[in-house]
């Protein structure tokens, strides 16, 4: 299979104002393409597009069942940004048996996204991976 292109489908009772959040607070910037409507943001090489759906009520039954991950370059900043902005942290950022690091947030409709940085080396990260304050 020779995939074209990515869209990940989010469906909310209010995606409006998932879509203000994913925009606002996590800063992903709009998706310059018209076929996928008003409500599409660019994340990385993916399109995210909200939507509602008959069936959803409520928040996310299962969040960790569906993963939305942000590879980033700056984990630490990304993560005190966020925090700063009071967005729920359930996952403080830490170091991986792959060498990445991961930081899990929740959205609005009780989502997990994670931040993952692939390669970090700095001192935070260090100390992040043995539980210490940098």
């Amino acid at each position: 299979m020779e995939v074209e292109s990515t869209v990940i489908g989010i469906t909310s009772r209010d995606p409006q104002r998932l879509y203000e959040w994913y925009r606002d607070t996590l800063g992903l910037p709009v998706a310059e393409d018209e076929t996928m409507g008003p409500t599409a943001l660019n994340a990385g090489g993916a399109i995210l597009s909200f939507g509602v759906h008959s069936e959803i009520s409520g928040p996310a039954k299962e969040p960790a069942r569906h993963l939305n991950s942000l590879f980033i370059a700056d984990i630490d900043a990304e993560q005190e940004r966020l925090v700063a902005a009071g967005v729920r942290c359930i996952r403080d950022r830490g170091r991986e048996f792959w060498g990445g690091v991961i930081s899990t947030f929740v959205d609005p409709d009780g989502n997990y996204i994670q931040l993952i940085q692939l390669h970090p080396g700095d001192a935070t990260h260090e100390a992040a991976a043995a539980g210490q304050k940098a």
